[in-house]
């Protein structure tokens, strides 16, 4: 897996954060649970060993992965972007034709997706579907409860 991970810069300080913590907290704390444990005798019986090396395991596993995506991240500011089409990081306010209602939704990275924040992300149907797009364009984009029409109404970089 060599493609890249687009994220805003405050999704990348977040990853960068929380490497951090796994590094300089977590690890070590678990290290010390598992000594702890081993001390208590015969490991083959021993539940909270058991359950100190199951959290080392997600613990190192998460450091994997948050060091690959940090390797493969493309950082790009929202505030920097000049376009009038939609691409990462856009935020588009749609209206939605047929509930007669608007909707705004920001074009994140999968990390950062949060619907209820109104981020969505660029690998969503429907992030996938703006990808392109202009000002008054009409989309249609099928999703698991149909085919949705939204009409862009405003797309801003911030």
């Amino acid at each position: 897996m060599s493609h890249s991970v687009p994220m805003t810069p405050e999704c990348y300080q977040r990853l960068q954060d929380e490497l951090k913590k796994r590094i300089t907290v977590d690890r070590p704390k678990v290290v010390q649970d598992i000594a702890e444990a081993r001390s208590h005798g015969d490991l083959s019986e021993n539940a909270e060993y058991d359950a100190a090396k199951d959290r080392q395991g997600h613990i190192e596993g998460r450091i994997a992965e948050l060091n690959d995506k940090l390797a493969r991240a493309e950082v790009i500011d929202p505030k920097k972007i000049d376009s009038d089409k939609i691409v990462f990081g856009a935020t588009v306010t749609l209206f939605d034709v047929e509930q007669e209602e608007e909707v705004v939704y920001q074009i994140v990275g999968e990390d950062e997706a949060d619907i209820k924040a109104g981020k969505i992300s660029i690998t969503s149907p429907v992030g996938k579907a703006l990808i392109g797009h202009t000002f008054d364009d009409e989309v249609r984009i099928s999703v698991p409860s149909g085919v949705k029409v939204y009409e862009i109404t405003d797309i801003e970089y911030k």
